[in-house]
């Protein structure tokens, strides 16, 4: 067993975490570009962890804006070995209600605005994202949901989609009923995959607002009461986070999931071909294998 270091990615509403010793803002620099925000290091319950709030704060990023390669990497830089997500969503399902949280574990990946890789003309690399989350982190996150309170669903298929814009009628149809999704976001992805890539463990907490659009008896999305329930989520987001230290402060190594080793076998470059800058741009994400 080895000693964790926690990454919490909070998505809106979730701009700090509270109750951190020799809590500092640090900025990163990386490769792709500064990441949304500084982030903020410190210590809960004595584990390492470090906070990134992934639209900034005062919420200044869109979907398709945020920085996700330079979040990652930065992450990673600080030593980040486990990632949380947090996030608000929609829900496509009568049983997943506002309020509730769901551990997601698969996704559909429908943005298109976004880069998507680390990897690229000079050094390709492919990963498996069959089982895009870690298993261990879903239900450790599960675990401290239940234990502040919240009702949690253990898995969930998850709709990414490009956004800003919320969904028609009809896509929310299409995504409830064909593609038997059950919530709906505009952040996740490509955050999983780059996770992935750069070989950290990866947990998903989405927490509804709304039933999008498909629901007959609560019509379109309304930004005013996703604020209101956003409010409450973020609360309990906070508390779910404290408990994250005792379950996860000491972590198997390497990952019963093979999440630290996506890498093994996945860069298909020849070592004499690749381009030297892209190397030097993957060092952190990567520089296991290269």
């Amino acid at each position: 067993m080895t000693q964790a270091r926690i990454g919490i990615i909070g998505g809106s509403g979730v701009y700090e975490i509270e109750g951190l010793s020799d809590a500092e803002w640090r900025t990163v620099e990386t490769p792709w570009g500064p990441a949304s925000d500084a982030l903020l290091t410190g210590r809960l319950n004595g584990i390492d962890m470090v906070f990134l709030p992934r639209h900034g704060r005062g919420h200044v990023h869109s979907p398709t804006s945020v920085p996700y390669r330079a979040n990652i990497d930065a992450l990673k830089q600080l030593g980040v070995t486990d990632v949380i997500s947090v996030s608000a969503c929609g829900s496509f399902r009568e049983n997943m209600a506002p309020g509730d949280f769901v551990i997601v574990d698969q996704f559909i990946d429908r943005t298109f605005a976004r880069e998507k890789s680390f990897f690229g003309e000079g050094c390709v690399a492919h990963v498996s994202v069959a089982h895009p989350t870690c298993a261990r982190l879903g239900q450790a996150c599960g675990e401290a949901a239940r234990a502040v309170g919240v009702t949690v669903h253990d898995a969930g298929t998850y709709l990414a989609m490009e956004g800003p814009q919320f969904s028609s009628l009809a896509e929310s149809r299409v995504y409830r009923d064909s593609w038997g999704c059950d919530v709906i976001g505009m952040t996740n992805m490509p955050e999983a995959k780059l996770a992935r890539e750069a070989e950290l463990c990866y947990a998903s907490v989405a927490m509804i607002t709304d039933y999008d659009s498909w629901h007959p008896d609560h019509g379109a999305v309304d930004v005013t009461r996703i604020i209101e329930i956003l409010t409450g989520n973020a609360a309990r987001a906070r508390a779910l986070v404290a408990r994250l230290p005792d379950l996860l402060g000491d972590r198997p190594a390497p990952c019963p999931h093979g999440c630290d080793h996506a890498l093994d076998n996945a860069i298909i470059t020849a070592p004499d071909k690749r381009d030297p800058a892209m190397v030097a741009r993957l060092s952190t994400v990567a520089g296991r294998v290269l």
